[in-house]
């Protein structure tokens, strides 16, 4: 029988989340309050579920909510890798006891979601979040994705030297005529990268209202900066907005000059974002892509591939018709 989750009278769900988040707990970054708080079109528009044994939260569960044409949609929020369910395992558990563990905790943020209600659900899950069982009993479907990790950037120097040949020529070659800066504006950077989205024939899916609210409540945090490559007119070649946890850094948005693509500014920044990340993570995470192409030039910057899990379900009939209109 799964237990009931315990609730404290007079205080919601998020304000005690935003506690238990203060605690020193290692929430990652995409479940922070602050971030949901940032990408989510109002404070109200995102929703966390708690587990709980003996009076402590154990378990939440982050879920950004949109309402279109009628229909509730749990979806990812912009430029969020994951939401989804993170779990406190506590001490440390046998095998038996963590699957035990994570049937009653899943199992209870389940019936949860359930009472609360939804048309249609899509949703990336962190990476340590590997028992998505209890979901596929209650019909859900699930598509394994990857991003890819390089770790010990602490020592950026042996990292290089992972690298592959082609990597290491560029960084070597850009180096030459590129030089690091940190002072690029947020909005230059916006600018520098509607231009790169447009030589490429796309449109940006984000506003730079919303971009500037998330690019100033990481700053706020000191858990967000822009890294710029320049040459010696104070051209941008590259950029990357990089953010980051107490444990992880992230690759969240990069742009390359249109007229720049080879001069080796695009390897040379990453490089320089894991220089500057160097005393503050362990790892650094280039939030992965599907893409051929994408995945080759990864994982020649010796990275780990590492599977999370994307989870579905169609809750109505409506939602399912609708599925061409909206590419749900």
């Amino acid at each position: 029988m799964i237990p009931p989750t315990i609730m404290i009278q007079g205080s919601s769900n998020k304000e005690r989340y935003f506690n238990f988040c203060n605690s020193g707990k290692n929430v990652p970054l995409f479940l922070q309050p602050w971030w949901m708080n940032a990408v989510c079109k109002a404070k109200d528009w995102w929703e966390v579920f708690l587990y709980e044994e003996n009076d402590e939260i154990k378990g939440v569960f982050i879920c950004n909510i949109v309402k279109k044409t009628g229909l509730k949609m749990i979806i990812q929020p912009q430029l969020t890798q994951y939401n989804g369910i993170w779990l406190d395992y506590g001490n440390e558990l046998s095998d038996n006891d963590k699957i035990h563990f994570e049937k009653k905790a899943i199992g209870n943020l389940l019936v949860q979601l359930n009472d609360f209600g939804f048309d249609y659900f899509n949703q990336n899950f962190p990476l340590n979040f590997v028992n998505w069982l209890p979901f596929y009993w209650q019909k859900f479907s699930q598509t394994t994705r990857y991003t890819y990790q390089l770790t010990g950037i602490n020592n950026p120097e042996a990292c290089f030297e992972k690298f592959s040949y082609a990597k290491k020529k560029q960084i070597r070659k850009a180096q030459k005529e590129l030089t690091v800066s940190t002072k690029m504006s947020a909005e230059d950077f916006y600018v520098h990268l509607t231009a790169y989205q447009t030589s490429r024939r796309q449109k940006m899916i984000y506003s730079d209202s919303f971009f500037m609210n998330l690019y100033n409540s990481c700053k706020s945090k000191n858990q967000g900066e822009i890294i710029a490559v320049i040459d010696s007119k104070s051209v941008v070649h590259a950029a990357l907005f990089i953010v980051w946890d107490n444990l992880t850094g992230y690759n969240l948005i990069s742009t390359i000059h249109p007229d720049y693509k080879n001069s080796g500014a695009s390897t040379l920044v990453v490089f320089e974002a894991i220089k500057y990340l160097s005393d503050k993570v362990q790892t650094f995470d280039f939030e992965g892509s599907m893409d051929a192409g994408i995945e080759n030039s990864f994982s020649q910057f010796a990275t780990v591939q590492l599977p999370y899990f994307s989870i579905k379900k169609y809750n109505s009939l409506t939602a399912r018709a609708l599925f061409p209109i909206f590419k749900l």
